[in-house]
């Protein structure tokens, strides 16, 4: 059996021009990094009118180690929509390095539904994500060339928030002290490193309108407080010129294809259990501007990438989807329900029936908060049985919602067929979307909101540092922003051990910051780190070059 990489390889693609064309992209937009990805002027956007493209989000249950085939789900759904005859756009998020050299590899899709070039997407793609950093650590050492050179805005030493970034999982770099030497060698303090797609600047770029927008979010970014305890912004130490210019082509949308020639955005990449897991609202609004179907997806589980997309993004962006894909695998769902990684090829119709309220707690929050239609996409693999499929289906046509397999995996587009019929038929529902909280609560209330209509916990515990941060946030008049939830992505609770549907549990909120720039606040359970480690067996040891400069091993 070929895999990813092998059929990325050998499919031939069409070049970034023709695709431009099918898209309906002016040439004078067009940004060409080689001849087979490209960047799309923002300024597109101020240019006439478009169509008013329909918004499929791509969700799915709470993840597990089987894997559920997300971003191949949404891939695949686009190509099906194309089969049937249907204008289409994909918009996805960006891959970081740190997955893909670490446990999960690649984030272009997967088998026959992949957008390429894939090897480009999984690494240096545009610079997008060096951009980033770029600017986030000019900040950083902006920051510190203050306090060295005489501390005019009285910026505390202990109490600076902004850390450095780096594309890259290293454990290392979590927890360390800098400025070390004396002399010309800077202050020394205690810092730490986030991973790139972890900065408040990925938020900041994802959730821009545009270059005055992006401008404006950098300048509101707080790095730390005074001495007095007021708020020490980016634009108080003259860094949001700069970190614009650095950002100002990294916020142009990025072109690629699928493998079957559908125009796909790529562009921008927070991860869903620390920001809001999104693609950006350029890239997305772009689409909608081209297509009458959009298809994009939300990081992890419908509990963080879709509740962040809904809550966040559309609150923001002002956008409505018009229907929700949830995927699902029945060996994910079986590992809900108790059986172990090594059992899960084997039929077990016990465990899938204890795994699958996880399905349809996450069907219910789209259908009854939040007011979507939605469809089951079961990504079907060879050993999942007649049996186990009858199962899936009939627990969802209790809850009035429908099932269609996907198998774009091995069938591309046409495997997608069903599920593109079924979500064209969503699409002409009409719409009762509401988000499941309003803006004019105060921070509490919006994390029990979350907390008890999302994850139905029974209880919120906020901690006494944390209280004491949120009564700060709210005296300096950030109490109205949207609040983004740091927690683990294996469950629906802040317990990553707790699978399937758990009620009746605690959510512990330990601590709270504002995103200014982004716009939202971050509540911190459980325990969230924002730079992950390399495996004990890192992908990055099966990824080779020959050559010929043909890579192998990146899935």
């Amino acid at each position: 059996m070929q895999s990813d990489i092998d059929i990325a390889q050998s499919t031939e693609m069409e070049s970034i021009d023709v695709i431009a064309e099918k898209a309906g992209i002016d040439g004078r937009y067009l940004e060409h990094y080689g001849r087979y990805k490209a960047k799309v002027d923002y300024d597109m956007l101020k240019d006439g009118a478009g169509k008013d493209g329909k918004l499929i989000l791509v969700t799915a249950i709470t993840p597990t180690p089987a894997g559920e085939g997300k971003t191949t789900t949404t891939v695949g759904l686009a190509d099906g929509l194309v089969k049937i005859g249907k204008n289409v756009t994909v918009a996805l998020r960006e891959p970081s390095l740190g997955p893909v050299f670490g446990v999960k590899g690649g984030a272009a899709g997967g088998g026959y539904a992949q957008v390429v070039p894939m090897e480009d997407i999984n690494l240096h793609f545009t610079g997008d994500m060096h951009a980033i950093g770029a600017a986030n650590n000019l900040l950083a050492a902006m920051v510190d060339n203050h306090i060295f050179q005489g501390n005019d805005l009285r910026l505390d030493p202990r109490r600076i928030t902004w850390h450095r970034c780096v594309d890259m999982n290293d454990r290392q770099l979590r927890r360390l002290t800098n400025g070390l030497g004396g002399g010309t060698g800077g202050m020394p303090r205690e810092d730490a490193y986030d991973i790139t797609v972890a900065s408040e600047i990925m938020a900041i770029l994802c959730l821009a309108a545009g270059i005055e927008d992006l401008k404006r979010r950098l300048s509101a970014i707080i790095v730390g407080y005074s001495f007095d305890g007021e708020p020490i912004t980016a634009g108080m130490l003259k860094a949001q010129g700069a970190m614009t210019a650095l950002l100002k082509d990294a916020l142009k949308p990025n072109l690629v294809q699928t493998l079957e020639h559908t125009p796909a955005f790529v562009h921008g990449g927070p991860f869903a259990n620390i920001a809001h897991g999104c693609n950006s609202v350029m890239a997305t609004k772009l689409a909608l501007r081209l297509s009458d179907y959009v298809v994009t997806e939300a990081g992890f589980g419908a509990d963080l990438g879709a509740e962040k997309f809904l809550d966040i993004k559309c609150r923001m962006a002002g956008l409505t989807p018009a229907a929700v894909v949830v995927v699902a695998t029945v060996r994910a769902l079986k590992h809900h329900g108790g059986a172990k990684r090594e059992n899960l090829e084997r039929e077990d119709l016990a465990a899938l029936n204890m795994g699958i309220p996880n399905l349809l707690r996450h069907v219910d929050n789209i259908t009854e908060v939040y007011g979507l239609p939605a469809v089951v996409a079961v990504n079907r693999f060879p050993a999942d049985t007649e049996a186990e499929l009858k199962l899936v289906e009939a627990k969802c046509k209790e809850r009035g919602v429908h099932v269609a397999l996907s198998e774009v995996w091995g069938k591309g587009g046409e495997g997608g067929v069903a599920l593109a019929e079924e979500v064209v038929r969503l699409c002409e529902l009409p719409s009762r979307f509401r988000y499941s909280y309003e803006s004019r609560l105060s921070i509490s209330e919006k994390i029990e909101e979350i907390a008890t209509k999302i994850y139905h916990a029974s209880d919120v515990v906020v901690t006494p540092a944390a209280i004491k941060e949120m009564e700060q946030l709210e005296r300096l008049g950030f109490g109205d922003m949207p609040i983004c939830i740091a927690k683990t992505q294996y469950s629906f609770s802040d317990d990553p051990t707790l699978l399937g549907a758990p009620e009746n549990f605690t959510l512990t909120v330990r601590g709270m910051k504002v995103s200014a720039g982004a716009g939202f606040i971050v509540a911190l359970t459980g325990d969230i780190m924002t730079m992950p480690g390399l495996p004990k067996i890192p992908a990055a040891e099966k990824i080779d070059v020959d050559a010929d400069g043909r890579i192998s091993g990146l899935f």
